[in-house]
């Protein structure tokens, strides 16, 4: 009897060892779970917020955006016509009667006609269909041109997104950094007020100023959010999709208006290209059309099978052959060609019309670009270090019961005007560097 309490404690001993086991395993799968759980999360937010730089940009767009994939496919529609351009008509058969009678006569059996069957095949001119076929592969790379010029359009709206972003990005760093020097000349009004160290008008201009840079601050972030969204339409991503841009970007390089010409702008603008491509298709337009004076070919075969009598049966076997120059029809394709050769002379015309403009639009914005480029190096290097100097001395001596608030305020607001000039400035900047690339397609 007395054995039995021992073993049931025994018993309970062994349940609560069990359940404390189960209990620590329990809680260790918990924690691995949140820590894979955490790691997970925080893998997913690392990969949101990496720095999309502007060269992975562009390439997204020139991989996944629909306005340049079209040209791809047009360009596939026209190698698949030009597959075709080379195939014959269909052959065409036929059946009736042959020299019967009419009724109501008497013919003699030898005179009762014949029933007759017949196949005739148009043979094209193979130089003709050489020359159609170049023709419609030359359509082909019209359409990648196209593209190009597609390209070039959408790369200046990336990088005017993308540089307008960045400038964003700066503005906000100095309002920031504005809000913390106003909530610290706020908090030090505060303190010196009971002391009679300053007024209370003081302390309600700094309260004005510290909601203005909060609205400011909320307008940035608005316009971030407004690039983000452009840059995903761009690039087809996911409209709502949130990431970080590269701001170490340095400002465009001086330009050197010598190599700005003619020369240098028809070897790399895509709308020159463009026309190129467009003049060597109509002249091989125009030669598809000269190749209308050489003669196509077709061949015809009839089968006659007698009604009555003891005649043969027959056949018929034709061989045809066109006569384009003859004047009466020649003069199509010569006033065709004529009129192609006057269009390629007008498109050739339109040609040096855009390298000129391009060449003095290019050379005039370089001028500009270098001027915009060292007043924004003016205020990086000069305006704004003595515009800090000064906010630096007259917060010193407010610092020392030598100064009054509102001075430290209209320092501060000459320096963020400054600030704000210098970015305003270099997003001007950006905007015409991206004009001038545009331009020069760099």
């Amino acid at each position: 009897m007395s054995s039995f309490p021992r073993r049931r404690e025994s018993g309970s001993e062994f349940t609560g060892w069990v359940s404390n086991r189960e209990a620590l395993m329990t809680r260790v799968l918990c924690s691995a779970t949140i820590i894979l759980t955490l790691f997970f999360i925080s893998s997913t937010t690392y990969a949101q917020q990496q720095a999309v730089s502007l060269d992975s940009a562009l390439r997204q767009v020139d991989r996944n955006n629909p306005l340049l994939q079209q040209w791809g496919t047009r360009a596939r529609a026209r190698e698949a016509a030009a597959e075709g351009s080379t195939a014959w008509m269909p052959p065409m058969v036929g059946g009736g009667v042959f020299m019967m009678p009419y009724p109501g006569q008497d013919p003699m059996p030898d005179q009762r006609g014949s029933l007759m069957l017949s196949a005739e095949q148009d043979i094209p001119n193979p130089v003709k269909q050489r020359a159609t076929r170049a023709y419609f592969n030359s359509r082909a790379s019209l359409e990648e041109a196209n593209r190009a010029v597609q390209y070039n359009q959408l790369r200046a709206e990336v990088k005017q997104s993308y540089y307008s972003w960045l400038v964003l990005e700066k503005k906000m760093a100095v309002l920031e950094e504005n809000q913390r020097i106003m909530e610290f000349m706020l908090k030090l009004a505060k303190i010196r007020y009971p002391y009679s160290q300053g007024n209370l008008g003081s302390i309600y201009m700094a309260e004005a100023r510290l909601h203005e840079v909060e609205n400011m601050q909320l307008m940035t972030a608005t316009q971030i959010r407004q690039q983000n969204i452009q840059l995903n339409t761009l690039m087809n991503l996911p409209r709502q999709q949130q990431y970080s841009i590269d701001t170490s970007l340095s400002l465009p390089e001086p330009i050197v208006l010598e190599q700005v010409d003619t020369a240098y702008l028809s070897s790399r603008r895509s709308d020159i290209g463009l026309a190129n491509r467009t003049i060597a298709s109509m002249r091989l337009d125009v030669e598809r059309e000269r190749l209308q004076r050489l003669p196509d070919f077709r061949i015809r075969f009839d089968h006659m099978t007698p009604l009555g009598g003891m005649m043969p049966q027959q056949f018929t076997l034709m061989g045809m052959v066109s006569i384009p120059i003859a004047p009466w029809s020649s003069r199509m394709y010569r006033s065709g060609t004529r009129a192609m050769n006057l269009d390629i002379q007008a498109m050739e015309q339109e040609r040096e019309g855009m390298l000129i403009e391009a060449e003095g639009m290019a050379r005039a914005m370089a001028v500009e670009l270098n001027s915009m480029r060292q007043q924004v190096e003016n205020y990086r290097l000069k305006i704004i270090p003595a515009l800090h100097k000064n906010y630096d001395a007259t917060m010193l001596a407010y610092e020392q019961n030598t100064s009054e608030l509102p001075m430290v305020i209209d320092a501060w607001e000459a320096l963020n005007m400054a600030q704000m000039e210098y970015l305003n400035k270099l997003q001007s900047l950006y905007e015409m560097a991206v004009e001038y690339e545009r331009i020069i397609e760099e």
